[in-house]
């Protein structure tokens, strides 16, 4: 499933559209932090939130989180909602929540709250490559062999760093040890099934996003092994630890959107992302460029199209809306607590935002990949027309995903 796409991925970033230099300057990344920038905290994480916040933790929340997990019981007459749509989104969860339920008794949930760390041992010899930039093309090599999707490297920033994670025991924040030495980031990206992501907002939309992060948890401790094994620290990391944004940014991996994801070149919104922490010395990528800012302030359909009005139409700016937005940092901001309430009321997360954006295509297609030099162009109205000529993005029903 893996092969098409990554040599097509591998294809998009030989003709890379738009390298920025100055790699370690927030400019080069399209960043803009005040000096009221004080850190976040995963207590402050709207999922977080809702195991304890009364303004967040509403009665639809434990059946959100019990429709994973438990037994299939009191599922949707809705379309999309059907008994076999959540078995299936379930069953793709379920590598990811092995990981995140192993090690529950010792108040840690690897992969949301805490790094994953089914490791072993590593050699106690270290493999010295000639280069920094012969160790990052090492790295990439293994880490698109084992099944990423996109491979970037960047610079650690203590910023990103939650200034506590969460305890599911306590419900309180806790430390977040990093190893001193780890001033590498790398950062992994798994593609989502765009045919799937077609359906949402339905149970069976949700089945994309829970692959991406199985997948995501076998490649970030498969390369983390193997760094290990060469004998260098790795800590892998998926949604725990530290903002995975600012570094899917940094290292080159896409722009961020007005819905607050990132968008690649190669597979647009559906992406998710995880990052190892590493001492392996290893060059850095630079951000890049290729019209998604240009036409996020022309294109609305995220805001538009989104059920809980959470993404607004607006220019960057500091805005924070409640105290699960990081402040200081000029950006295009969504509501998570409007966000997540509708997931709760639907049982299942949306991912309406990503289906919709005009920069989610399949990039195989060399009509999807002329389409983006128009949107890289001078000509982006244009492109955004032929994007709302097309009608790309329309809701497909769950139905007749089945049946394709």
């Amino acid at each position: 499933m893996h092969t098409g796409r990554n040599d097509e991925a591998k294809r998009q970033r030989s003709r890379r559209i738009v390298s920025l230099a100055d790699d370690d300057s927030d400019k080069s990344a399209g960043f803009l932090v005040t000096d009221d920038f004080r850190g976040f905290s995963q207590v402050d994480d709207v999922f977080c939130r809702s195991q304890y916040d009364p303004s967040v933790k509403t009665s639809n929340t434990q059946k959100f989180y019990d429709m994973y997990r438990r037994p299939l019981t009191g599922w949707r007459g809705a379309e999309g909602y059907a008994q076999h749509d959540y078995a299936l989104r379930n069953a793709t969860w379920h590598v990811a929540d092995i990981f995140a339920e192993l090690y529950e008794p010792n108040d840690r949930r690897d992969g949301f709250l805490d790094p994953l760390s089914m490791l072993r041992e590593g050699s106690g010899e270290r493999v010295f490559f000639p280069s920094s930039d012969e160790a990052s093309r090492v790295i990439k090599q293994a880490a698109t062999t084992v099944g990423a999707d996109l491979v970037g490297i960047t610079n650690y920033d203590s910023r990103w760093t939650y200034t506590e994670r969460f305890s599911m025991k306590t419900l309180r924040g806790k430390e977040n040890p990093i190893p001193e030495d780890s001033r590498h980031v790398i950062v992994i990206g798994q593609a989502m099934d765009t045919e799937l992501l077609d359906t949402a907002p339905s149970a069976l939309s949700g089945s994309a996003t829970g692959m991406g992060y199985s997948q995501d948890a076998l490649v970030l401790l498969t390369i983390s092994q193997f760094i290990r094994n060469l004998g260098y620290e790795a800590t892998p990391s998926m949604n725990d630890t530290a903002i995975a944004i600012p570094y899917a940014v940094k290292a080159g991996l896409g722009e961020y959107g007005k819905h607050g994801l990132v968008i690649t070149p190669e597979f647009g919104t559906s992406v998710r992302f995880g990052k190892i922490f590493t001492n392996l010395p290893l060059t850095h990528d630079l951000p890049i460029r290729f019209g998604v800012q240009e036409m996020c302030e022309l294109c609305n359909a995220c805001s538009k199209a989104c059920p809980s009005k959470a993404i607004p139409d607006d220019k960057p700016s500091f805005v924070t809306f409640n105290r699960s937005n990081i402040a200081g940092v000029k950006k295009w901001t969504i509501d998570g607590e409007k966000c997540f309430s509708y997931w709760a009321k639907i049982n299942t997360d949306c991912a309406v935002c990503v289906r919709v954006c005009p920069f989610t295509r399949d990039y195989t297609k060399i009509r999807n990949r002329l389409w983006l030099r128009l949107a890289h162009s001078s000509l982006r109205k244009l492109a955004l027309a032929l994007d709302q000529k097309q009608r790309r993005g329309k809701r497909v029903a769950s139905r007749d995903w089945w049946l394709s």
